[in-house]
């Protein structure tokens, strides 16, 4: 390819990749002008650098592919470190691609002239400076490899100024074969099925490695081989349906009554793809008692991080789960797995747990309840739903299933364990582009809406018509709740949580051209869901404000804050008699 400077050749690159939208803010003239001109690639413009790098990461989620962000200079750089640093942790594929100080100003204190590179390293897979114009395919095909293939992650690129400009004669782009992938060890495989074939109460775990291999089918095909109930991390919420008769729900800090008496009476636990962080891990306090252990992870680092596998298999989700579908079926004779005694048993329990909780939070109350809001919001929105989660202790309540179920193969954004606030409020809208035909939904807290609420005409200027739910308790509600339990709480230990004035969310909704309501009374929640709905139908993004008390939270929430067992009552007080 003849006479390209180095900006051209990137955005020839991504076209070539399939990269379908660039998000930032003006980092480079040039950089604007080499997108513009290149057919097939949308750039959106956010209101602040971090939004970008949120939106490059829910877009990495939902496809695994590499999806691309860019900023300005020096603290533009900067502002990205957040979004870039949940990809890291969550392991999703993003592109940082940022200008630099001109090569030959390096060094001289030039205007906003920063160790970028520096800066991203401890948080990327790579982090590189392209120094020469004739090295940029050679970058890219590095950068598109690095991000997919083995554990995912993000990629940092800088291109200086002085570079971006200069000219070159390039060959044809190539692009990466994508993702290379890598089988289990078969002695070990045979180890795996001989433990499964003997356990009397085995439990699959799905961690976000089954959404990276996209291995979802063949997830569900084991636990519908041998009846085995299901449970997720939130990175691998989505791997199945949650209104499959095997789904349990999630693990650690977001276990339900159901899915933790299935997780603790366990003889076998299979893992695929999580490493058990923290709250997955229930702060590494959860390992099921004399349970054997079957782990599987595409990448050898994460073997034995946290806890003894007694099956350690390396290889990539999908064929590795191939492999144990083939040898299971090579020993038994397969049947129907909803006439297996221990499912039948399991889809009894799990109805009778739906009609409780169903009774109890329909039953007629004035107050706004969190329980309340997330079943409405199932009910009323249904399947072809994405939902991208805040992680505060309000709207946590969406992360507890059966109250809140993900209905879709895939439907599902989390944060990774940075919980960085704000990337679900901004991870909508790049949810809602790449997904147009399906409703779009982001539970927040109204200190991280507020944090990101600036992405409103964002959401307006490129048509991504979300619904925010918003639960508002007037304060950062779980640092509030946290400093209320320590054994030496004071009144003053209260400070830095509250919110002695918050804004008029309805009006600010509405002056970014919103759809905006405030509901105060438990009796308006499902008709706010229908609003909200029918404003999206019509284009328009919704902002629903829903008045919530601080510590209105999850049973097994607080139950894992306090680290020690409690009643139903000593958690909630009336009108929670009992445990939902």
């Amino acid at each position: 390819m003849a006479n390209l400077d180095s900006w051209e050749a990137m955005a020839h690159s991504l076209k070539e990749e399939g990269t379908k939208y660039v998000f930032g803010l003006l980092g480079d003239q040039d950089f604007y002008n080499a997108i513009y001109h290149t057919p097939d690639i949308e750039s959106i413009t956010v209101r602040h650098e971090t939004s970008g790098a949120f939106m490059a990461y829910t877009i990495g989620r939902l496809t695994g592919e590499p999806a691309v962000c860019h900023g300005t200079i020096g603290p533009g750089t900067a502002n990205m470190v957040p979004g870039i640093l949940e990809a890291y942790t969550g392991c999703l594929p993003v592109l940082a691609i940022n200008p630099g100080v001109p090569l030959r100003d390096q060094g001289k204190a030039a205007l906003q002239e920063a160790d970028q590179v520096g800066m991203m390293t401890p948080v990327t897979k790579w982090s590189v400076r392209v120094n020469s114009p004739d090295k940029i395919f050679w970058v890219m095909r590095r950068a598109f490899n690095l991000a997919v293939n083995g554990k995912p992650g993000p990629i940092f690129i800088e291109i200086p100024r002085d570079i971006g400009k200069q000219k070159v004669d390039l060959e044809e782009y190539r692009k990466v074969e994508r993702p290379i992938r890598f089988q289990g060890d078969p002695e070990r495989i045979s180890r795996a099925v001989d433990l499964l074939l003997k356990a009397e109460r085995p439990v699959l775990v799905a961690g976000s490695g089954v959404i990276s291999s996209k291995a979802m089918n063949e997830f569900i095909e084991l636990a519908e081989l041998l009846g085995i109930p299901c449970l997720t991390s939130p990175g691998g919420r989505g791997t199945i349906p949650e209104d499959h008769p095997l789904a349990m729900g999630l693990v650690g800090l977001y276990r339900t009554r159901l899915g933790k008496k299935v997780y603790k009476e366990t003889d076998l636990l299979l893992s695929i793809g999580t490493r058990w962080e923290t709250l997955q891990s229930g702060n590494w306090e959860d390992y099921p008692p004399g349970a054997k252990f079957i782990q599987v992870d595409i990448e050898p680092f994460e073997i034995y991080r946290n806890w003894v596998a007694d099956v350690p298999i390396v290889g990539d989700a999908k064929l590795v789960l191939t492999q144990i579908i083939t040898e299971v079926k090579r020993r038994i004779v397969q049947k129907d797995y909803k006439d297996m005694p221990r499912v039948k048993m399991l889809v009894q329990a799990m109805k009778e747990y739906e009609t409780e909780i169903d009774e109890l939070i329909f039953s007629e109350q004035t107050k706004v309840k969190g329980a309340k809001i997330v079943r409405s919001l199932n009910k009323v929105f249904g399947k072809n739903t994405i939902l991208v989660r805040e992680n505060g202790a309000a709207d946590l309540w969406s992360d507890y299933c059966p109250y809140y179920k993900v209905l879709d193969v895939g439907d599902y954004v989390p944060v990774a364990e940075q919980t960085c606030m704000g990337i679900g409020v901004v991870g909508s809208i790049a949810a809602k582009l790449l997904k147009p035909d399906k409703n779009v939904v982001c539970t927040t807290g109204d200190g991280a809406f507020q944090m990101f609420m600036k992405e409103m005409p964002t959401a307006v200027q490129y048509n991504a018509p979300v619904t925010w739910v918003v639960f508002d308790d007037s304060a950062f509600g779980w640092n509030k709740w946290a400093a209320q339990i320590s054994t030496d709480w004071e009144v003053g230990k209260e400070l830095g949580v509250n919110f002695d004035f918050n804004p008029d969310l309805v009006k600010t909704a509405e002056a970014n051209n919103c759809y905006g309501e405030r509901i105060e009374r438990s009796g308006d929640i499902e008709q706010a869901f229908h609003n909200a709905l029918k404003a999206n139908s019509e284009g328009i993004p919704a902002v629903l404000d829903f008045a919530t008390e601080t510590g209105d939270y999850s049973y097994f929430f607080k139950e894992r804050m306090l680290s020690k067992s409690l009643t139903p009552t000593q958690v909630y007080g009336e009108p929670f008699p009992r445990e939902i």
